[in-house]
């Protein structure tokens, strides 16, 4: 990487994989999740995660760089974490609770992420890409609030017990 254009082109391909490997490690939550407002958001999140990853395609396109060929080992880790917690969780309120934990971790990843591509693509001139990158990091920020609000309204006190 010799410039920031080559640092953004490296960071959009993190992300897309960091997409794709959510995309399969969602179902495994959503199976686990026992409250049915947390497997609904985990659903939901698995459709809006497919989306993004659509449109991480659609930019990449519009660079005229392939979206493949990088692993993101941080979710790669983040995924690994999250199904060891799954094997020792005892209980189903523990679970719930724990799934949230672990998604909010993926969940401040791709924040952090996001942000930063939204940044680079502005300061590189990329309106259109910035505006795109920008939608998808609200959803993180959303996705993020609604994991939050199951963890504090209620979930998290039936797992004190």
């Amino acid at each position: 990487m010799k410039n920031l254009q080559d640092l953004f082109e490296h960071q959009l391909k993190d992300l897309y994989s960091a997409e794709s490997q959510l995309i399969k490690a969602l179902p495994k939550m959503v199976k686990n999740a026992t409250d049915k407002k947390l497997k609904s958001a985990f659903e939901s999140h698995l459709k809006e995660t497919e989306e993004q990853k659509t449109t991480l395609e659609e930019i990449c396109k519009k660079l005229e760089i392939k979206p493949g060929g990088e692993k993101c080992k941080a979710m790669a880790g983040l995924i690994e974490e999250a199904e060891g917690f799954i094997k020792e969780a005892e209980g189903e309120e523990v679970m719930d609770a724990g799934l949230i934990a672990e998604a909010q971790r993926v969940e401040h990843y791709e924040i952090s992420g996001y942000g930063t591509a939204v940044r680079f693509a502005k300061e590189l001139g990329h309106k259109e890409i910035a505006k795109m990158l920008q939608k998808i990091l609200d959803q993180e920020y959303k996705a993020d609030e609604t994991l939050d609000g199951l963890a504090e309204s209620r979930l998290n006190k039936k797992a004190i017990a």
